[in-house]
């Protein structure tokens, strides 16, 4: 009968048929960037790249040859 399928059933046969296509579930765990320790962890870590010169460098270089315009 139509609508009686459940919406667990059809996500399991949504990942089958991804499944048949070759492809592979994964599950992607990234950093909350709404925590304040976020914000804390990045600005300590930036200034650690900043004070190495060959990172630093390397910052310039993809400065001067990033696409900014997106």
């Amino acid at each position: 009968m139509p609508g009686t399928e459940s919406s667990s059933e059809k996500f399991r046969r949504y990942r089958a048929r991804l499944k048949a296509r070759g492809l592979r579930q994964i599950q992607l765990w990234v950093p909350d960037i709404n925590r304040p320790e976020f914000h804390e962890q990045i600005s300590r870590q930036l200034g650690r790249v900043e004070q190495t010169p060959d990172d630093r460098e390397a910052l310039e270089w993809i400065e001067r040859t990033a696409d900014w315009d997106d």
